[in-house]
């Protein structure tokens, strides 16, 4: 059934609003819009275009909601159905950064960001436990997740080099021989099938509209921007695995290369992007509203924000409308599939880097890393135990891990502890 762009606005406002809780539950909210409730797409063509974005880089529901307003009115609603997934959070949480840093000294602001800090430690346990759960089901992937822990964790190896590794073995494992991956949608569907003609125009047009803006930054001389454009349009290149797979290597970038803000602040804006509507990656836009309001203070701020949502954004779109075409035989190639895997299950060893990382920061004022020949390990002081900190994380477990509370009620309820726990520490 078409749709109508009236519907589709309609639509993708709903979703936008209601994408709480990570992809998982972003991504249920979608089928429940497009499958159940409007039957817009089949179930088979909505499967087969989410097997399409988990093989980008970049948040997978936010360019599965951008495939999907495509496949529906071309270019005009993927570009509807991407900017309203992204805008409703990409306000709040620069309404949320410019609040945090008027706000961000005062007692009562500390005691609400302990608890949901804590929490958050348990929402990246929960995700390690679910991408774990479905990447690791044979040996080898057990054996990819393990040292890709090992690498990052122990020795400090980039991120991207650690995907790149993953991705080559997935590819040469996903050779002849191997078993295609079954197509999921109607063939006939000719939108979905046929090779686009104008690639290379699509390209060309997308990549001008996110190299643009760099180019003009760095040819009058604004250092910081010019920075903080192409720092993130790298990482728009290697986030695959979602948002949690890079974050560890974000904050070793912004905090400890860049300087541009402290890991106290990343932790924070960690627990505000859980906390907002849209892809949890909106945590760069944070990033980068307090890189410019340290460097050059409310202007800076706001237009260092908006590059940050601009160069993440902008490429999905690209990713989209440059391969959606070919979706058809892309979701029948075993390398492509081979390599899919593998990255999923290295995913899993760096999420587990950085729950180990996150935890430590959380729970101990002090952390070190202590150098032993190749080897980095943290090393945290066990006399700065936040034991206020760790009793909420465990209360954070409880609720979602063994109560099954949702995500947002768990977040309300630890961070209210932590304002009670205030008056009483």
């Amino acid at each position: 059934m078409d749709a109508s762009f009236r519907e589709l606005l309609w639509a993708f406002f709903r979703i936008g609003i209601l994408s709480f809780g990570g992809p998982a539950a972003q991504i249920a909210v979608m089928h429940k819009e497009l499958v159940e409730d409007r039957p817009w797409l089949s179930e088979a063509q909505f499967l087969n275009a989410l097997s399409f974005c988990m093989l980008l880089p970049g948040p997978e529901a936010m360019q599965l909601a951008t495939y999907c307003g495509w496949r529906l009115r071309g270019v005009p609603g993927g570009l509807i159905a991407g900017l309203l997934f992204v805008l409703p959070g990409a306000l709040v949480m620069a309404a949320l950064a410019g609040l945090y840093v008027w706000l961000g000294q005062v007692p009562l602001v500390e005691a609400v960001f302990l608890g949901v800090k804590a929490a958050v430690v348990v929402i990246v346990l929960q995700a390690l436990l679910k991408v774990a759960n479905k990447a690791l089901r044979s040996l080898d992937r057990w054996v990819l997740a393990g040292l890709s822990f090992l690498a990052i964790f122990a020795f400090a190896l980039p991120f991207p080099l650690i995907i790149a590794t993953a991705a080559l073995y997935g590819w040469l494992r996903g050779g002849p021989g191997a078993e295609a991956p079954a197509p999921l949608s109607d063939r006939s569907d000719l939108r979905a099938s046929s090779p686009s003609a104008g690639l290379v125009r699509t390209v060309a047009l997308w990549g001008a509209l996110w190299w643009a803006p760099i180019g003009v930054l760095w040819l009058t001389g604004q250092e910081l921007l010019t920075q903080v454009g192409l720092f993130f349009s790298k990482l728009a290149i290697v986030t695959f695995g979602g948002a949690y797979a890079v974050l560890a290597y974000m904050t070793q970038e912004v905090v400890q290369v860049q300087g541009w803000i402290s890991t106290q602040q990343m932790m924070d804006g960690l627990g505000l992007a859980e906390t907002t509507p849209g892809p949890l990656i909106l945590v760069t836009e944070f990033v980068g509203f307090l890189a410019g309001y340290g460097a050059g203070g409310w202007g800076l701020a706001l237009a260092a924000a908006l590059l940050t949502v601009w160069v993440t954004f902008v490429p999905c779109f690209l990713w989209i409308f440059a391969g959606a075409p070919y979706i058809e035989w892309i979701s029948t190639r075993p390398r492509l599939a081979g390599a899919l895997q593998a990255i999923t299950a290295a995913v899993v060893g760096v999420i587990l880097n950085l729950s180990l990382w996150f935890a430590t920061h959380v729970f101990f004022a002090q952390v070190n890393t202590t150098q032993l020949g190749p080897l980095h390990l943290l090393s945290p002081e066990l006399a700065t135990l936040d034991v206020t900190a760790a009793l909420l994380a465990v209360i954070a477990g409880v609720l979602m891990l063994w109560l099954r509370v949702g995500m947002i009620s768990t977040l309300l309820i630890v961070a209210a502890l932590g304002v009670a726990g205030s008056y009483f520490v």
